[in-house]
């Protein structure tokens, strides 16, 4: 019998700091154990402290996530590349070495310019919009090969 190798995640997004470090973290738990799951974005900085404030509300942590830039992972292959935001489907619109690519647009909670509990609550909307929507997308998507 043929051993099986995990698929490829690629989450991208503008900074790599928030949502697709979220996206990255739901990925790995909900889906992990067959999955191979990466986060970059076109203009890195630091992961947001509230993205990982609330990701360890969910039982994830990211603290020991850093940003890491799309250069990176160029040359490698990927069964799935997911856009979380518009200005990364627009620099990236077809990723070399993608199977298959998909787009799920999710606001950045990080532009609010709200603080304590308001902040954290967009933060709180986002996480849960995020595995509301890009889980199930990702199981059928990969169910296609």
């Amino acid at each position: 019998m043929e051993p099986t190798t995990k698929k490829r995640i690629l989450v991208l997004c503008t900074g790599n700091s928030c949502r697709s470090q979220m996206a990255e973290g739901w990925i790995r738990h909900d889906l992990g154990g067959s999955m191979e799951v990466f986060s970059a974005g076109l203009s890195p900085s630091r992961v947001h402290p509230m993205a990982i404030s609330v990701m360890a509300e969910a039982g994830i942590d990211l603290s020991g996530h850093r940003s890491k830039s799309l250069t990176e992972f160029h040359g490698q292959a990927f069964d799935l590349v997911v856009t979380v935001c518009d200005s990364a489907r627009e620099a990236c619109p077809l990723f070399p070495g993608a199977k298959k690519q998909i787009h799920e647009s999710f606001s950045d909670p990080a532009v609010y310019g709200a603080t304590g509990e308001d902040a954290l609550g967009h933060f709180r909307e986002v996480r849960d919009e995020i595995r509301a929507r890009l889980i199930g997308r990702i199981q059928r998507e990969l169910l296609l090969d």
